[in-house]
């Protein structure tokens, strides 16, 4: 039987009834359309958000390490056995920002206080999470960092380096953590003990703190940036340990590289990961109802 013929007999089997269709068509079409206005809303604000937080770091370079070692030390408080702790945005309170494994932070912390204040002034949805901004700071403190070695790699052209950045670079590989946009804030400081010292741990204590939360020497190796802010010398450290050092010398081979490509792919799904243990994301956080427009009533 011709496959056009075959198709027009399973058409009434394949297609909804017209009272089907009648019935729910209207419902199913303005779920879609707000559901459409949403993402857009949604998207919208990230990219403000990119936009000021960005700008921010980039004036402020030298914070980058304890911007990273902030959003990390806010994931690490997660306790796999209680479901409690992550990335919450409890680091923000004194009582846990003043902890000795967040030593050196405030300042990181207050250059996101500032750049909060900016962000709620133009955010039609509500005030922006700590929890969100933590880790969305995370992400552009990484992204200056990857521009900034396409630029050295291009001999400090940043014009150079931007293209290169553009055609080589990872950029594309943020979708899945811009979609874990909408994390809820903790109301107190999370318990005390949970995070490592990192410039004081041995590897073999890091280890267990990933392991703790789910993750491995690889993971461990690739997240070298965010232990302290002398990578080299964390990553000499690490390199130390059997399990740790073959994942070490492959993100460095990795970085030499002009697209940094295993390196920075694995960074950015492992931050991705823990950038969501333990929340439950809401997909509808800062959308905003939009005025209706009555189309009976426009003039054509």
């Amino acid at each position: 039987m011709p496959f056009c013929n075959l198709i027009i007999i399973l058409l009434p089997v394949l297609m909804p009834s017209q009272e089907v269709i009648s019935s729910s068509g209207t419902f199913s079409g303005d779920a879609y359309a707000a559901d459409l206005i949403q993402r857009r809303q949604r998207s919208e604000f990230q990219s403000d958000i990119k936009g000021t937080l960005y700008t921010a770091i980039k004036k402020n370079p030298d914070l980058i390490p304890s911007i990273l070692t902030l959003a990390l030390n806010d994931v690490m408080t997660y306790d796999k056995a209680s479901k409690s702790g992550g990335p919450n945005g409890s680091i923000r309170f004194s009582s846990e920002i003043s902890r000795p494994e967040n030593k050196g932070l405030s300042s990181a912390l207050n250059l996101l206080e500032d750049a909060k204040k900016e962000i709620d002034s133009y955010s039609k949805g509500g005030p922006i999470a700590y929890a969100d901004l933590i880790q969305c700071a995370a992400q552009s403190a990484l992204k200056n960092t990857f521009l900034a070695s396409a630029i050295r790699k291009c001999g400090g052209n940043e014009e150079k380096g931007s293209l290169l950045y553009t055609a080589y670079g990872s950029n594309g590989q943020w979708g899945l953590f811009d979609k874990t946009f909408g994390r809820t804030d903790a109301q107190e400081p999370d318990p005390e003990g949970r995070v490592p010292q990192w410039d004081k741990a041995s590897v073999q204590e890091m280890k267990d703190k990933f392991k703790a939360v789910g993750f491995g020497p690889r993971q461990l190796a690739v997240m070298s940036a965010f232990l302290g802010p002398d990578q080299k010398a964390t990553e000499d450290l690490l390199a130390t340990d059997p399990e740790v050092a073959p994942w070490v010398q492959k993100y460095q081979r990795s970085r030499e590289t002009v697209s940094q490509t295993d390196y920075e792919v694995d960074l950015i799904t492992t931050l991705t990961k823990l950038s969501c243990l333990g929340q439950q994301i809401n997909y509808e956080a800062y959308t905003y109802p939009v005025k209706k427009i009555e189309l009976s009533k426009l003039k054509l």
